[in-house]
C-alpha cells in the first residue's frame, strides 16, 4: 500500500481565482493546472475563474494545504447551515436531468419542443408558451427533466464554477449535416463533466439524410454508437414528423434506472441556477434545477452574490409553484439582483444571514477585482476566446487632429 505525503505547504485561496493566478500561486504552470481542473471534469480557459472549492482541489493534488480566506468558499450548507448528512434511508428516487447539446441549427430546441408537445393532452397544448430553458415531461408515469442550452456557454460556466447538475447529454446531430465544429465541443463538455451519451440523430426525414455518415463521423470523433460496437445509444429522431422521440425518452430512462438516481427531499434547498434575467415588470428571475430538498415559497436564499426570499416560483408552463424538490426546474422570482448560470442557490435559516453572506461574497468579488486590474494580456484571451464581442475603448488625446488621427 502506498501513501502520498503529507502536504507541508499551506496556500491561502479566495472565493474566486483564475487559472493564472491560481498557477501563479501554487508554482505550477497554466498547463498543470488547466490538466488537474480537467481530471475534475473542468474545461477552464486560463484567464477563466473557478471557485474555490474546485482550486482547493487542484491545490491539494500539487502537495499544498489549501485554507480559505475569510468568508472564502461556495455557498454551501455550512455558510449558516449545518451541513447535512446523507443517510441511505433519507434518500428518494428523483427523475434524471437530461441536457440537451449540439451543434447551432442541428434542431435542439425543436426537439425539446416535439418532446412537450407529444407530452401534453391536446387541450393543453396551447398552455406551451413558457422558454425557461429548463422543462419536465412525464414518461410511463416516471419524470424527466430537460435542459435546453442556448450554445455551451451556461453549460461551461457551471463546469467552471464546480456544478453538476446533469445526469445524461443527450447529442443532437443533424443526419443531414453531420458532426460540426460545435458538436465536438459539446462532446468534450459531457466527456469532461462524465456524464453518459445518448446520440439524437435529427432530421432523419429530410432526404439528404445520412445517419451512417453522422455514425463514422462520431466514431471519428471519439464517440462509438452501439451500432458500431460501442456503448453509446444512437437514435434516428425527427423534430418534425416526431419519428424516434418515444424510442429516445425509453432510452433515457434506461440510462436512468440504471444510474439509480436519488436525492434526499426533506433537507435545505440546493438549487443551480440554469439562466437568469431582468424582467422589466417583474425584476431580477432565475431558472434552477434543485438538485437537494426541497425549495418552498418564503426560503431566505443565497446565490452567488445576490440573496433574497422566494416570492413565487413558476413551472415551464407558467403555472405557480409552491415547492420544488429534487430535480425539479423553477422560474423564481425575490432576488435582489441577476444571479450568474452556474451560481448555488442554498435555503438559509433566515434573511439576516442570506443577507450578511451575499453581502460578503459581494465585497469578496470587489476586493478581488481591484487586486487583480484587468491586462492587455487578459483582454487579447477573452477576444480570442470569444467571450469578448464588442470593446469599449476611451482615447485620450491633447488635441482634435491627434484623436482623429
Amino acid at each position: 500500500m502506498t501513501t502520498q505525503p503529507a502536504a507541508t505547504r499551506t496556500v491561502t485561496l479566495p472565493d474566486q481565482i483564475t487559472v493564472r493566478e491560481l498557477s501563479e500561486v501554487l508554482g505550477a504552470t497554466p498547463v498543470d493546472v488547466i490538466k488537474e481542473l480537467m481530471k475534475r471534469g473542468v474545461m477552464a480557459a486560463i484567464n477563466q475563474s473557478v471557485a474555490y472549492e474546485m482550486a482547493a482541489s487542484v491545490a491539494a493534488s500539487l502537495g499544498f494545504e489549501p485554507r480559505a480566506a475569510d468568508g472564502a468558499g461556495a455557498v454551501t450548507a455550512e455558510e449558516g447551515l449545518e451541513e447535512v448528512k446523507e443517510e441511505e434511508k433519507d434518500l428518494k428516487p428523483r427523475a434524471p436531468v437530461v441536457t440537451v447539446m449540439g451543434h447551432v441549427d442541428h434542431g435542439k430546441t425543436s426537439l425539446l419542443d416535439a418532446i412537450r408537445q407529444t407530452n401534453v393532452a391536446a387541450g393543453e397544448v396551447g398552455a406551451i408558451t413558457q422558454h425557461i430553458g429548463a422543462y419536465q415531461v412525464e414518461v410511463n408515469g416516471h419524470a424527466i427533466t430537460f435542459i435546453d442550452t442556448p450554445g455551451h456557454e451556461a453549460f461551461t460556466a457551471m463546469r467552471a464554477r464546480g456544478a453538476t447538475v446533469t445526469d445524461i447529454v443527450v447529442l443532437v446531430v443533424a443526419a443531414d449535416d453531420g458532426v460540426m465544429p460545435q458538436t465536438r465541443e459539446a462532446i468534450d463538455h459531457a466527456r469532461a463533466a462524465g456524464v453518459p451519451i445518448i446520440v439524437a440523430i435529427n432530421k432523419i426525414d429530410m432526404e439528404s439524410a445520412d445517419p451512417t455518415r453522422v455514425k463514422t463521423q462520431l466514431t471519428e470523433s471519439g464517440v462509438v454508437v452501439e451500432e458500431y460496437g460501442g456503448d453509446v445509444p444512437a437514435i434516428p429522431v425527427s423534430a418534425r414528423t416526431k419519428q424516434g422521440l418515444d424510442d429516445l425518452l425509453e432510452h433515457i430512462q434506461l440510462v436512468a434506472e440504471i444510474s439509480e438516481l436519488k436525492a434526499n427531499p426533506d433537507r435545505p434547498a440546493e438549487a443551480t441556477v440554469i439562466e437568469s434575467q431582468m424582467d422589466r415588470l417583474r425584476g431580477p428571475m432565475a431558472t434552477v434545477i434543485v438538485q437537494k430538498g426541497t425549495l418552498r415559497i418564503g426560503d431566505a436564499v443565497v446565490a452567488g452574490d445576490t440573496w433574497g426570499k422566494v416570492k413565487a416560483m413558476f413551472d415551464d408552463k407558467g403555472r405557480r409553484m409552491d415547492e420544488a424538490g429534487p430535480s425539479a426546474p423553477a422560474e423564481l422570482l425575490g432576488l435582489n439582483a441577476v444571479p450568474k448560470a452556474g451560481d448555488l442557490v442554498v435555503a438559509m435559516p433566515d434573511d439576516r444571514q442570506a443577507r450578511e453572506t451575499a453581502d460578503q461574497r459581494a465585497r469578496q468579488s470587489a476586493e478581488a477585482a481591484q487586486n487583480h486590474p484587468l491586462t492587455l494580456e487578459a483582454v487579447s484571451g477573452d477576444i480570442a476566446a470569444g467571450r469578448v464581442k464588442d470593446l469599449n475603448v476611451v482615447l485620450k488625446a491633447d488635441a482634435n487632429g491627434s484623436l482623429e488621427a
